[in-house]
């Protein structure tokens, strides 16, 4: 991706260029989610608690291996700002030992604790044993899970963002195909008045498990297949031996950022073991809800993928005034965009949880919280960019303190407080929730208005015009 200058017309241009296939492949992803809540949900509220019990476990998981994938975004993307292909190579390799690493850790560490982890999220004794065997399934192929998340990092860091976006979109229709082959039994369908026997497998929320690791597993052989062919970072030809005059500096970035995701990660399991706490028809609604709301939140992602890999490639090439012009038009998109997503979530959110369940209960708790949450997605957006640019130029430090302070400060105190002192319900920890994306909006915005995100600011620096 260029990092001449260009009129505004031109930057706004780049940015779409970066950020519309990691929104179509965010959008898919959610699609493949909303299908597997869906499918799943009409197997009935237990099901659904099952699969959505340990979802904040495998945020933990795999936004610690994103992390890893933060500090080498951070080095690719200034190498190739700076036209330095060697360095970016071997960013490259040592991002391969980071996929070794962390998929044989987490495979070791996952499977082994499986049975353990429905405990210590407090899920209902009659679903435990099913959860456990779901978590078992989804943690099989994390090998090729890392290769995913790290290596797809990799590639948008060097500007190439259709690549995973187009691995995704195989990955979802390979995951949606297998879960109607696998959740249900064999059975007659009808389509169009034409009716045929539908063969299956009828293995329930089991099946569920097996089609998202089969389709892992071929997605992250692909990414890998992909990596290796790139013409400029491709890790062919380096040894797979720690070089720590590029693993170091990437260390320094990702560490900040594991530390900061593992932290808010462990937040989320707290919290959702709070919210399990208080029975299926709120982890019914909070498991729904969550996965609503995850689609809202794609313009918001796609953008932060576009201010990163632009950040770090301006950082790259030294130049200033492209840093200033792209931090005030992606702010002005992103608040635009999220006004609208959450305009809509707003307006659609009774119908959304329709989607998903039929019990009257957990639609109208699902709908109140998403239509708060609905509110406050502006504001959040502003922060999930700032974040964005401070993760392209390697400055880790500052978002691992924000969010922290957000998550355990805020949102854990608060809603221990209001859901097992005061005996309150869903709604009063989703509020705590807002509560604290508001203070990460403040606390972004401040610290980006003092100019201290930019280190292009600092004396020394120089500047290409």
């Amino acid at each position: 991706m260029s990092m001449k200058k260009q009129g505004k017309w031109g930057m706004i241009g780049v940015i779409f260029a970066l950020a519309w296939p990691t929104m179509l492949e965010q959008l898919m992803q959610t699609a493949v989610q909303y299908i597997d809540t869906a499918m799943v949900g009409s197997l009935g509220t237990a099901a659904t608690a099952a699969v959505g019990a340990t979802t904040t476990v495998n945020w933990l998981i795999g936004s610690t291996v994103s992390a890893l994938g933060v500090g080498f975004l951070s080095m690719i993307a200034k190498a190739y700002g700076a036209n330095d292909r060697p360095l970016a190579a071997r960013a490259t390799g040592q991002a391969t030992l980071a996929v070794l690493a962390s998929g044989i850790f987490f495979t070791i560490l996952t499977l082994g604790l499986s049975s353990q982890v429905p405990v210590w999220m407090q899920v209902d004794e009659n679903i435990r044993e099913l959860a456990a065997t779901y978590f078992f399934i989804l943690y099989t192929p994390m090998l090729p899970r890392a290769a995913s998340i790290i290596f797809g990092t990799a590639l948008r860091a060097a500007g190439d963002t259709k690549t995973p976006m187009r691995v995704g979109v195989w990955v979802n229709i390979i995951n949606v195909t297998l879960n109607f082959l696998l959740i249900y039994p064999s059975r007659m369908l009808n389509v169009f008045g034409l009716e045929f026997w539908m063969p299956g497998a009828g293995m329930g929320v089991i099946g569920a498990a097996v089609a998202s690791a089969i389709a892992f597993t071929v997605g992250g052989v692909c990414i890998t297949v992909a990596l290796w062919r790139h013409p400029v970072i491709s890790p062919k030809g380096q040894k797979l031996r720690p070089d720590m005059e590029v693993l170091r500096p990437c260390l320094r970035v990702a560490l900040p950022n594991m530390l900061q995701r593992f932290g808010t990660s462990l937040g989320y399991v707290a919290f959702a073991a709070m919210i399990n706490s208080l029975g299926e028809i709120s982890t019914a609604a909070h498991t729904i809800a969550n996965t609503v709301e995850s689609a809202f939140y794609v313009p918001g992602y796609g953008m932060q993928t576009a201010a990163a890999t632009l950040a770090g490639n301006a950082y790259g090439a030294r130049d200033r005034q492209r840093m200033k012009e792209l931090a005030r038009t992606i702010l002005i998109i992103e608040t635009l965009l999220m006004i609208l997503s959450g305009g809509l979530l707003f307006l659609f959110a009774p119908d959304m949880m329709g989607l998903f369940s039929k019990n009257a209960e957990v639609i109208l708790l699902g709908a109140t919280v998403l239509r708060m949450v609905a509110v406050s997605e502006p504001f959040y957006g502003v922060s999930i960019i700032i974040e964005g640019m401070l993760q392209g130029v390697g400055r880790t430090v500052t978002p691992f303190v924000f969010n922290i302070i957000g998550m355990w400060g805020v949102r854990i105190v608060g809603t221990f407080i209001c859901t097992q002192l005061l005996g309150m319900t869903l709604v009063s920890a989703w509020a705590c929730m807002i509560a604290h994306n508001l203070l990460l909006f403040v606390l972004f915005t401040i610290h980006y208005l003092r100019g201290k995100w930019n280190p292009l600011n600092e004396a020394g620096e120089m500047i290409t015009e």
